[in-house]
């Protein structure tokens, strides 16, 4: 049957089972970085709530394929790939050592939440749907706000593993934005899904009961998922000197500029600027658009723009046996407030030493 509106998802989503991912391995010794927020910052809780969402919906590629399976397959493979990047179980907690709104994530082996569900209607007509799927795939990642007073007991990392009734399944991650950007954690992704794990899995729910019978869990994501924001990609191919303290917010201010300028909208009077260089703490900072864009380079050599997340190669992760994703998307999420989003990283590039430019509007 196909799908005819926003709200016969929701209905049809039973979530069948939370459970808490921990590397196979303590973390020994723990990692951890600081994020440095400006003191005048009264936008914290909208900086934590920022994260990037991943769909990957596959069909069935064998008869013993199923999300059951994969889900278990999950559980072992990503307790292992953990061990390399154990910060992604681990949580925000404030400084020890620091008063006010610094924070920082440490690798404390809390884990990643693994989430199994199953929903009521065909991959098919999800994958077919023409308008409105925006609401649909909110429905596909889970994702619980992190707690603004005390948030190390927020996971900051959710996989989602969805089953829809032809067989079909998706694999729906949520991954804070303090936490890895969006290329690290494609890298990650499909590093992890190579990893190697028995075809049959220990930890495979349908071996504990049938899916069918248990008793749907009263618990699902707040639904801010759905909320995406648009976002314009931008490409530094050279590292840029830094000059002076302000470089970053006048490539932010460049960068803002050529955004409205190629959508046509305008950023938020306000926006959150995150930057994040190698071996040094992240930054973030509330600025001013029409601030930023006074003080913004006039031109930089090389710069690109991409106004897709195509660079990501998402569309080459398979999770089983070649099964490539029929369907992709990707986003970052909106919030309440009428505040912007600015982040500057490292290029995940092997032959680069530039920089990636993530402009994204309210």
């Amino acid at each position: 049957m196909a799908i005819s509106n926003e709200n016969s998802l929701v209905s049809k989503l039973h979530v069948e089972a939370i459970q808490t991912i921990v590397p196979t391995k303590p973390t020994d010794p723990r990692q951890s970085f600081k994020l440095l927020i400006s003191p005048q910052n009264d936008h914290l809780n909208s900086i934590l709530q920022r994260r990037f969402h991943i769909i990957l919906c596959y069909d069935r590629a064998c008869d013993e394929d199923s999300g059951w399976l994969v889900a278990g397959r999950l559980k072992e493979s990503l307790g292992r790939a953990l061990q390399d990047e154990p910060l992604l179980a681990g949580r925000l907690r404030r400084c020890e050592d620091q008063c006010g709104e610094e924070l920082e994530i440490v690798s404390n082996d809390s884990g990643v939440r693994l989430v199994e569900a199953r929903v009521d209607v065909k991959l098919a007509d999800f994958v077919e749907l023409k308008g409105g799927k925006e609401g649909f795939e909110g429905e596909l990642v889970f994702w619980e706000d992190v707690v603004e007073k005390n948030p190390q007991f927020s996971p900051l990392f959710y996989v989602q593993v969805t089953n829809f009734t032809c067989g079909g399944y998706s694999i729906g991650i949520s991954c804070s934005l303090l936490l890895e950007d969006p290329f690290v954690l494609t890298t990650f992704l499909k590093r992890f899904s190579k990893t190697d794990v028995p075809k049959i899995p220990t930890f495979y729910h349908p071996n504990f009961g049938k899916p069918t019978s248990s008793p749907s869990l009263l618990m699902g994501s707040n639904n801010s998922g759905k909320n995406a924001a648009q976002s314009v990609i931008f490409k530094i191919p050279t590292k840029i000197l830094d000059l002076d303290n302000n470089i970053h917010k006048k490539i932010a201010g460049l960068c803002i500029g050529e955004a409205e300028r190629v959508t046509g909208r305008k950023m938020a009077s306000n926006l959150s600027l995150f930057v994040k260089v190698p071996f040094e703490d992240a930054k973030v900072e509330i600025c001013s658009r029409q601030v930023l864009l006074e003080s913004s380079l006039g031109k930089i050599n090389g710069l690109t723009c991409e106004r897709t997340w195509d660079d990501l190669g998402l569309e080459s992760i398979c999770f089983n046996e070649g099964n490539k994703p029929v369907y992709v998307s990707c986003w970052i999420n909106s919030v309440v407030d009428d505040e912007g989003f600015v982040m500057i990283i490292p290029s995940s590039d092997d032959n680069t030493s530039g920089m990636r430019i993530i402009v994204t509007f309210t």
